[in-house]
């Protein structure tokens, strides 16, 4: 198979096994416990393989088209040993997520065409979004892009230091007002400011919570449409940011929000410190939007592209 080109730095590449050493390991432990005693691919192994997937919250659905892979592959060669599982898993989940024509990118990259790019982060309180949002800045302004943030989650205070001092950290320019003030109206300013200083990208932090569907929705559409006023087709990507460390919690996440508004594109944080990395891989198949950025580590380099190849190459190294 031809799926696992060297695509990534080898430090790149380092930072991701790293941070994927819990997720790895976990699921490495669980898988020789599974195969223990076995020599061939059986019906007892693909059970215990199944049980091994779901348990490392890969998902149900997507362990069901996993574990239906490797049967047509058992049947095709007729003796697959225990020791090739590995390997075979690798090639089965890459081929799986190369169905879907997303995960394939290396660089941080926005539109050229787009100019400024905007886009709007979402997601609730505490799954490392602000952090998101000024690694995000970090590595466009590293690319030589002008960044604008815009402070539009007014219902906590912190919210608003938080962005402060990633702005502060990256060095970009922030848009912000008192707390309690109108969301719109922030991105309203920060979209004109951007516009004014002729910036090419624009990252808008919005209010993180999910209690009520119908506010958070009237919410996100009045911003959308206010800032739509300054650029006609914005935001040009809604961002919804989930954390990895809480599993299927982020499935369900994903399903609420996306429910909400037009999510357009994923980031799943905290992934260094928890073994339910292969959450990755069921949300990046199971959702039909892609998963553009994983958070494998606390350093500022440590947000990366997600690139689905290099992702299964690390998970099952």
């Amino acid at each position: 198979m031809s799926f696992f080109k060297k695509i990534f730095s080898s430090e790149k590449k380092e930072t991701l096994d790293k941070g994927l050493e819990k997720s790895k390991t976990s699921f490495l432990n669980k898988l020789s416990k599974a195969v223990a005693g076995k020599s061939k691919v059986d019906d007892d192994v693909l059970d215990n393989l199944e049980e091994v997937l779901v348990t490392s919250d890969v998902g149900v659905n997507t362990t069901l088209k996993v574990i239906e892979r490797i049967e047509e592959r058992v049947s095709r060669d007729k003796y697959l040993g225990t020791d090739e599982l590995n390997q075979i898993l690798r090639e089965e989940i890459a081929a799986l997520l190369s169905e879907t024509n997303y995960g394939e990118a290396t660089e941080f990259v926005v539109p050229e065409n787009k100019k400024p790019y905007v886009m709007m982060v979402v997601g609730v309180n505490g799954v490392g979004k602000t952090t998101t949002i000024g690694k995000l800045a970090y590595q466009f302004k590293k690319k030589g892009l002008k960044v604008v943030l815009g402070a539009a989650d007014t219902f906590r205070a912190a919210a608003i230091d938080q962005l402060q001092v990633w702005a502060d950290r990256v060095n970009v320019p922030i848009v912000k007002q008192a707390m309690g003030s109108d969301p719109a109206s922030v991105a309203f300013d920060t979209l004109q400011s951007a516009v004014n200083q002729n910036a090419d990208v624009v990252i808008i932090d919005t209010a993180g919570r999910l209690h009520n569907k119908v506010n958070l929705m009237n919410e996100l559409t009045k911003v959308k449409r206010v800032m739509q006023k300054v650029v006609g087709d914005a935001p040009h990507d809604v961002l919804l940011v989930l954390d990895g460390s809480t599993g299927q919690n982020a499935f369900e996440q994903a399903k609420q929000f996306t429910a909400a508004t037009e999510v357009t594109s994923l980031a799943v944080t905290k992934l260094d410190g928890t073994a339910k990395g292969g959450v990755v891989i069921g949300i990046s198949d199971q959702f039909k939007i892609p998963v553009k950025y994983i958070g494998v580590g606390e350093g500022i380099e440590d947000l990366q592209v997600f690139n689905k190849y290099e992702f299964v190459d690390s998970f099952f190294k």
